[in-house]
């Protein structure tokens, strides 16, 4: 069975919330422009001063995201 990694992009600062939902949507736009597969794009705010954007993918898609959209760090996905 193919496992689902989390591609995270960490944010900080006052305005780190707004550029994580913007970074979201981006990372939409790019997983259609180039036709790959996801779970799912989100963003968390993990304190007053730093959130994250995250996409979900299969492990066998991670090389792609990860090569074109340099993710700051990866985890195995829940």
């Amino acid at each position: 069975m193919n496992r689902k990694l989390k591609l995270i992009w960490d944010f900080k600062g006052p305005t780190g919330l707004g550029t994580a939902k913007h970074h979201c949507i981006h990372l939409k736009e790019f997983a259609e422009i180039e036709k790959l597969h996801f779970y799912e794009i989100n963003f968390t705010e993990l304190s007053e001063l730093h959130s994250i954007a995250y996409i979900v993918v299969d492990e066998t898609d991670m090389k792609t995201y990860r090569d074109a959209l340099k993710p700051h760090r990866g985890t195995l996905a829940n």
